[in-house]
C-alpha cells in the first residue's frame, strides 16, 4: 500500500512538472529568462496619417481602407477631400462614425482657401461644416504657383487671418502647411519668415511644419522652433532618401518611408515642447510609389520603435 502510495505522489509531481514546462514554453528552462516581450500597442503612440498619402485607395475603397489603416495602429487622421459640404463623399457625421467606430479620431482637415474669392459666407460655410466633423484644425495646404509673390502672400495672409478668426468661433484653429518655395528668396525677400512669421496672427494660425519640405529648402526643423516657440502645433514626418542642395521647386521624387531616409525625427521629435507641437501625422506625397500599404506601414513600425521611444 505504502509503495502505491508513493507511486500515486510522485506521477502527481511529475505531471505538475510537465505542465509547468508546457505553460512557460520553451524559455523555462533557460536561467534568467525574461518573459516573452507583449504585443505593441501602437495607436497608444498617438501616430496620426495626412489621407493625401492614400488618396488612390480612398477614391476607390473609404471603409476598407480605413480599417487597414486603424488595423496597422494609426490613431489620428487629417483629411485632404473636402468639397460641397462632404468629405471623401459623406456628410461629416456620416464620415466621423465611419472613422470612430474603426478606434480612430479625425484631429485636421486640408481645406484650401486661396486668395481670389475668398468670402466670408463662404469660410462660415467651411467653418460650419468641419465643426459639424468635429476637428481641432482646418488647414491650408497650399499656394498655387501664380500667387506665389510678396503682394499675392500679403493679400492671402489677411485673408488666412480672417478665415482664422471665423474658425475660432466653432472651436476650430486654422493652420498653415508649408511646402519649399515659401523659403526662396524673392528680391531679398524670404516670405516664410519675412512675411509668413510676421503677419499670421500668433493666435488665429498655427504651422504646420512638413519636415521634408523645410529640410530641401535647407531649412533646420529644431532652429526654427527655437526662433518661433510654441507656434508649431501639427508636424508632418515625411522622410527623405537623398541629401542635395537647397531647392525651392516642389520636386518629390525622393519621399521615402518616415525611418528609412535620412532626416533624424527622433533629434525633432525631443524638441517638441519648443515647437508647441500636438500632434504629427505621417504623409508621403508619392503614395508609397505604387505601394502605400507596405510604405505605411514601414513608417509607423519605425515611429513606435525608434523615434517616439
Amino acid at each position: 500500500m505504502k509503495d502505491f502510495q508513493k507511486r500515486r505522489d510522485f506521477l502527481k509531481i511529475s505531471t505538475a512538472g510537465a505542465l509547468g514546462v508546457i505553460a512557460l514554453g520553451p524559455m523555462a528552462c533557460k536561467p534568467g529568462a525574461k518573459p516573452a516581450a507583449q504585443p505593441v500597442d501602437r495607436k497608444s503612440f498617438g501616430v496620426g496619417l495626412q489621407l493625401y498619402t492614400i488618396r488612390d485607395e480612398m477614391s476607390k475603397d473609404v471603409a476598407g481602407t480605413l480599417k487597414k489603416l486603424s488595423d496597422m495602429g494609426y490613431k489620428y487622421l487629417e483629411l485632404a477631400n473636402y468639397a460641397d459640404g462632404k468629405f471623401y463623399g459623406f456628410m461629416p457625421a456620416e464620415f466621423r462614425k465611419i472613422v470612430n467606430d474603426l478606434g480612430m479620431d479625425i484631429v485636421s482637415s486640408h481645406t484650401s482657401v486661396e486668395a481670389a474669392g475668398i468670402t466670408m459666407e463662404s469660410a462660415k460655410k467651411m467653418a460650419d461644416d468641419h465643426a459639424l466633423l468635429g476637428v481641432k484644425y482646418c488647414v491650408q495646404p497650399w499656394v498655387e504657383e501664380v500667387n506665389r509673390n510678396i503682394e499675392s502672400y500679403k493679400k492671402m495672409i489677411a485673408d488666412w487671418n480672417q478665415v482664422g478668426a471665423v474658425m475660432k468661433e466653432v472651436g476650430i484653429q486654422f493652420g498653415y502647411h508649408n511646402h519649399n518655395f515659401e523659403f526662396a528668396n524673392i528680391d531679398g525677400v524670404v516670405p516664410y519668415y519675412d512675411i509668413f512669421m510676421p503677419e499670421m496672427d500668433t493666435t488665429l494660425i498655427t504651422m504646420e511644419l512638413d519636415m521634408y519640405w523645410a529640410t530641401k529648402a535647407g531649412q533646420d526643423p529644431v532652429e526654427m522652433f527655437n526662433k518661433y516657440p510654441g507656434r508649431f502645433q501639427l508636424f508632418h514626418f515625411k522622410d527623405m532618401a537623398q541629401q542635395s542642395a537647397p531647392f525651392y521647386d516642389v520636386i518629390k521624387d525622393d519621399i521615402t518611408s518616415v525611418g528609412a531616409g535620412l532626416i533624424d525625427f527622433k533629434r525633432i521629435y525631443a524638441a517638441r515642447e519648443t515647437a508647441g507641437m500636438k500632434y504629427l501625422f505621417v504623409e508621403d506625397d508619392n503614395q508609397g510609389n505604387g505601394k502605400p500599404f507596405e510604405a505605411l506601414e514601414i513608417s509607423i513600425s519605425n515611429i513606435t520603435t525608434k523615434i517616439l521611444v
